[in-house]
C-alpha cells in the first residue's frame, strides 16, 4: 500500500516531532505567549516506533526527526538507536540547532546516521543572541566542524529576513566556499497567530540570488530524481560547498510535496500551512484500536491533502497563514 492523495502525489517522506522543547527562543519560531505541551500529551518512543512501523508499511523511505530541539529529549540517542535496528534502509535525517550535538557526533557516526540539517540564521555573535535569546554561536560552529570532521554531510538552514541577517550575504556565501556543506536560505514564512513576518522583513528567494551573484559566480544544479528536494542548488566556483533557496512563499513547490507530519503531541497535519489535523495518540492510546485504524487515519488524511500555496493565497496583510507556531509543528 502507498498513501497516494486526490492530485496523485504519492507520500514517501514523513517528518516527526520528538519535542516540542527547545533550548533557544527563535524570535519567528516562539510566540512570547508559547506554552509547552504538558508531557503526559507527549507521544512517548515506543509509540513514535510504532508509527514508524506503519510509516514503512505504506513505503514511507525516508523520516525526518525534529523538534523543538530533538538531543534535548532525555533518551532520544536510545531513540535514534531503536529506529535505526529496526529501519536499516530507511534514510534517517535529524534537524537539529546544533548547540548540543557535537558530544553526539560519534554515537550519530556509528549508528550510520549521515546526513543532518543545522539551523543557524547568523554567523554574528551578537545577532545570533539577539535571535535566539542565548550566546551559543560558537557551540553551533564546533558542531558543524565536528560533524564535518566526522564525514557526516551538513545542510545548514538560515531563515532569510531583511534588517536582521540579508547583511550577513558575503559572509555566509564565503562560509559556504570555505566548508563543504549545503548552505541554504529559507524564505521566512508567515506562520502562527502571532508572526513576526511582514511585507518589509520579507527577503525573497530571487533577491537573495540576485544579491548572491555579486559575491561568487554561481551554476544551477539541475534537480535529479535522488534531489527532490524543495531546494534549488547552486553551485559556487571555486567553493568546497553549494548554495541553496528554499521558496515556499514566492515559488511554492506544493505539486511535488511527498510529506506528511506528525506533532509532537501526535497529531498528524499534511500541508505546513493548514492547521487541519488528525489525532492519533487517541488511537495510539486505546486497547480497543489497532494499526488498521492508524492506517485508515493515514490513507483518508492524505487523499484529503491540500495545496498549500492555495490556503497561501487566502491570507491577508501579516497575519498567520496558519494558527499554530513552527515549534509547535515541528517544520
Amino acid at each position: 500500500m502507498t498513501l497516494i492523495d486526490k492530485l496523485g502525489r504519492s507520500v514517501s517522506y514523513l517528518r516527526l516531532s520528538v519535542t516540542d522543547r527547545c533550548n533557544l527562543r527563535c524570535s519567528y519560531c516562539v510566540t512570547k505567549d508559547f506554552k509547552y505541551t504538558p508531557h503526559p500529551n507527549i507521544l512517548r518512543y515506543e509509540e513514535m516506533l510504532q508509527l514508524i512501523d506503519i510509516a514503512a508499511s505504506l513505503n514511507v523511505s525516508k523520516l525526518r526527526l525534529t523538534g523543538g530541539e530533538p538531543f534535548v529529549r532525555l533518551g532520544f540517542m536510545d531513540f535514534v538507536s531503536s529506529i535505526v535496528k529496526s529501519h536499516e534502509d530507511m534514510d534517517l535525517r535529524i534537524t537539529t540547532n546544533g548547540t548540543v550535538l557535537e558530544q553526539y557526533v560519534p554515537e550519530l557516526k556509528r549508528l550510520g546516521v549521515s546526513r543532518l540539517n543545522i539551523s543557524l540564521d547568523t554567523l554574528n555573535k551578537e545577532t545570533f543572541e539577539s535571535i535566539t535569546g542565548c550566546d551559543y554561536l560558537e557551540k553551533v560552529l564546533s558542531s558543524i566542524s565536528a560533524c564535518l570532521s566526522a564525514g557526516i554531510h551538513i545542510k545548514i538552514n538560515a531563515v532569510a529576513m531583511k534588517g536582521v541577517n540579508d547583511h550577513e550575504l558575503g559572509s555566509f556565501i564565503e562560509f559556504a566556499k570555505e566548508n563543504p556543506v549545503d548552505f541554504r536560505f529559507i524564505e521566512f514564512m508567515p506562520m502562527g497567530q502571532d508572526t513576526r513576518w511582514t511585507d518589509e522583513s520579507f527577503w525573497g528567494a530571487d533577491e537573495i540570488l540576485e544579491q548572491s551573484r555579486q559575491f561568487a559566480t554561481l551554476t544551477p544544479i539541475k534537480r535529479t530524481a535522488e534531489s527532490r528536494g524543495p531546494a534549488q542548488m547552486f553551485s559556487i566556483k571555486g567553493g568546497k560547498g553549494k548554495l541553496g533557496l528554499i521558496s515556499p512563499v514566492s515559488s511554492h513547490f506544493c505539486a511535488t510535496c511527498n510529506r506528511l507530519r506528525i506533532t509532537s503531541d501526535g497529531n498528524l497535519r499534511t500541508c505546513l500551512f493548514s492547521d487541519k489535523s488528525y489525532r492519533l495518540r487517541e488511537i495510539l492510546r486505546n486497547p480497543k484500536l489497532s494499526d488498521k485504524h492508524i492506517l485508515q487515519v493515514l490513507a483518508n488524511a492524505t487523499k484529503d491533502k491540500p495545496l498549500g500555496n492555495n490556503i497561501l493565497q487566502t491570507r491577508t496583510g501579516s497575519e498567520g497563514v496558519c494558527g499554530t507556531q513552527m515549534s509547535a509543528i515541528g517544520g
